[in-house]
């Protein structure tokens, strides 16, 4: 399907390093859609793994993402609801052009640290999910969403990922300035005119013109400017869109050089990738352009700096302590988990929540300042006598080996996964975790005569084959 491009938004185009209207027309008129997706270190251990995700969704080859460890292009879209790996968290559906975050990252963080990353325009989770499974598992990712329905998807997504090193948030971007200096690096993956998406969602071009290019300009100094006192000097700040309008992007850098005095970091691009290099008019800042005439991907525009000033410190005493839960109630959590050593267990509104020992002071430093949505992995419900598991801590890589499970095939997963009885022979009592092709898909409870399904009711597959 042909996707029409306003006259204005091209008129705006011509002249950018890189442009080819001839070739831009051509890919929007053609309706090809890419379809990639990033595979879940922390699941997906090894080859033979990588290989069985990959072929349930393709028979034919699927190929790398070159600026992505674990990205992948398949050759057809297939219904990834009707795909248990999927509700596993085996993988995340990204656009390709977007993983190149990892690419920048990797230039410019030493991943071999801990660090604390804010995400702050976070979901649906797509860049969180990225950062998570790049930094050490002693760093701190708080990923953040100022719309509330959309920060519900986000800490959605980022249970199904399964990492214990995660805080989603829901702020408004000045609200991180209550944290001066406290993150080694900003992602901000700004609100933006999407012109860069209208391949794919040619819907969305009925919301551009230029004023709205205005407004999305302004919007993304004000967040930039909110969110800056958090950097800490020295920090690194990752700034894209999904736009190719230069008022959103090339302006930007000019804007946050000169505004921000931050520093430009160039990263080095293999010419075969046919990513464009450009520079910002005043401040010579090197940011970077995909066309989808040239990569493929759709539409995207990155740039990353460095913090070269510290803000004022205000002097404040925060706590950094957590109350952790009592030895006894600790006992009713220990024999779920592979781990105990260097894990951090409190009580939240009567669940047992399991954080990394290591990050317990930030994440108290945080709870004083911000609305957490999710912090860490929820175990389950305390009660007088047990736990009651939750479906975070069945996607997460905590579980103990000796947790019973229920293997089920593809259809009695979707069977589960719709929130039925799989109707499958079992041999055990009591809680079981589910699984397809040894993925864990979530909790059901096992009784003489039927099955028990927790799987939770808002995450449950409508759709049918």
């Amino acid at each position: 399907m042909s996707t029409y491009l306003p006259p204005a938004l091209l008129a705006g185009l011509r002249g950018l390093p890189g442009y080819n209207e001839e070739a831009f027309l051509q890919v929007h008129a053609s309706g090809e859609r890419v379809t990639s997706l990033r595979l879940n270190p922390a699941k997906v251990h090894n080859v033979a793994e990588a290989a069985q995700v990959l072929q349930s969704l393709s028979a034919a080859p699927v190929s790398p993402v070159p600026w992505s460890q674990y990205g992948y292009y398949l050759p057809q879209r297939p219904s990834f609801t009707l795909d248990p790996f999927f509700h596993a968290g085996a993988y995340y559906v990204q656009e390709a052009s977007s993983m190149f975050l990892e690419h920048a990252i990797r230039q410019t963080c030493d991943l071999s640290q801990p660090l604390k990353v804010l995400d702050l325009c976070a979901a649906p989770g797509g860049k969180s999910t990225l950062l998570q499974a790049l930094f050490s598992a002693d760093s701190l990712l708080v990923s953040n969403e100022v719309i509330r329905a959309r920060a519900g998807l986000l800490a959605d997504n980022i249970s199904r990922w399964g990492a214990q090193n995660v805080v989603v948030t829901n702020n408004d971007p000045r609200d991180m300035g209550r944290l001066p200096g406290f993150f080694d690096v900003l992602v901000v993956d700004a609100p933006c005119s999407g012109s860069g998406l209208f391949r794919r969602d040619p819907e969305a071009v009925e919301e551009w013109s230029p004023e709205n290019v205005t407004l999305c300009s302004q919007r993304q100094q004000r967040i930039l400017a909110d969110a800056w006192p958090a950097l800490k000097e020295n920090g690194v700040l990752i700034y894209s869109t999904c736009s190719y309008s230069k008022e959103e992007d090339e302006a930007i850098l000019d804007w946050l050089s000169t505004e921000l005095e931050a520093e430009n970091i160039p990263l080095q691009v293999p010419a075969d990738w046919h990513i464009v290099t450009t520079r910002s008019d005043k401040r010579n800042c090197e940011g970077y352009r995909f066309y989808p005439d040239q990569v493929m991907g759709e539409g995207f525009f990155i740039a990353c700096f460095r913090k070269t000033s510290a803000d004022p410190v205000v002097s404040r005493k925060l706590k950094d302590t957590l109350p952790a839960l009592s030895k006894k109630e600790q006992e009713k959590v220990f024999p779920w988990l592979n781990t105990t050593a260097e894990m951090f267990l409190m009580e939240h509104q009567g669940d047992a929540i399991i954080l990394p020992a290591s990050l317990a002071p930030a994440v108290a430093v945080l709870q004083q300042q911000l609305y957490l949505r999710k912090a860490g992995v929820k175990a389950g419900q305390l009660t007088a006598k047990d736990l009651v598991p939750d479906h975070q801590l069945a996607m997460s890589t905590l579980l103990a080996a000796n947790i019973p499970q229920v293997a089920l095939n593809k259809a009695q997963a979707l069977q589960y996964l719709r929130k039925e009885d799989p109707a499958v022979p079992t041999g055990v009592k009591g809680w079981a975790l589910m699984v397809y092709e040894q993925m864990p898909l979530g909790w059901a409870k096992i009784l003489p005569n039927r099955i028990n399904n927790y799987y939770p009711k808002e995450l449950r597959i409508l759709k049918e084959v």
